[in-house]
């Protein structure tokens, strides 16, 4: 009798450090379970805010664009008064119009600083020849969600990098020739920022006037 009580209390203590062991597994997966979901919530949100950052970085570029077109369609167009042969414009007045440079290896468009923002830069911003206005931070920080900085963008004139006159175009058919002068083709390159200035996305279009 004595040596199965004996046996019983070594079971029971033998018992007892299993379940320590087994409850403590159950902790460790609960407590892993628990750290991946954080996780791929933090991921989330993350993701979700950069597809916001960069919503209203195109937001910029797309206003930046429009402003643009509505600059180019204005009687008093920019573009007419400007006297340099290659390059862009940094003097008020035709800041961010340019000439590109056919010859040249690299577009005119991917040798530009956007970012620039000072008295010489190259590119102009959103509103510059139209008053329009685009709400942002002015490089301020901590001003919400909104633009570090005003979208900014140039112009190329192709037609009269081309020609001097437009793109003039010449087909046959049937035998007959038609010649049509299209005017200019307007290369418009624009960037806009997401709430901090890093954050850029570029849209380009080519507009005819």
């Amino acid at each position: 009798m004595k040596y199965l009580s004996s046996w019983h209390h070594y079971f029971d203590r033998q018992q007892r450090g299993m379940s320590l062991i087994v409850v403590l597994l159950l902790l460790v997966i609960v407590s892993m379970l628990g750290v991946a979901s954080m996780q791929i919530s933090l991921m989330g949100e993350r993701g979700a805010r950069n597809d916001r950052d960069m919503q209203v970085a195109w937001q910029g570029a797309e206003a930046a664009l429009t402003d643009a077109q509505i600059g180019l369609r204005n009687a008093s167009n920019p573009i007419d008064t400007l006297v340099i042969d290659t390059g862009c414009s940094t003097t008020a007045g035709t800041r961010g119009f340019c000439r590109p440079n056919l010859s040249a290896t690299k577009a005119l468009w991917l040798t530009v600083d956007f970012n620039d923002a000072t008295g010489t830069a190259e590119s102009a911003a959103l509103g510059t020849y139209t008053g329009r206005t685009f709400a942002n931070a002015n490089g301020v920080a901590n001003k919400g969600i909104q633009p570090a900085q005003a979208p900014r963008y140039i112009v190329e004139d192709l037609g009269s990098a081309a020609s001097g006159q437009g793109q003039q175009v010449t087909s046959n058919y049937n035998g007959a020739s038609f010649s049509s002068n299209f005017g200019h083709d307007y290369r418009i390159t624009a960037m806009g920022f997401g709430p901090r200035s890093d954050i850029q996305a570029v849209a380009q279009t080519i507009f005819r006037h």
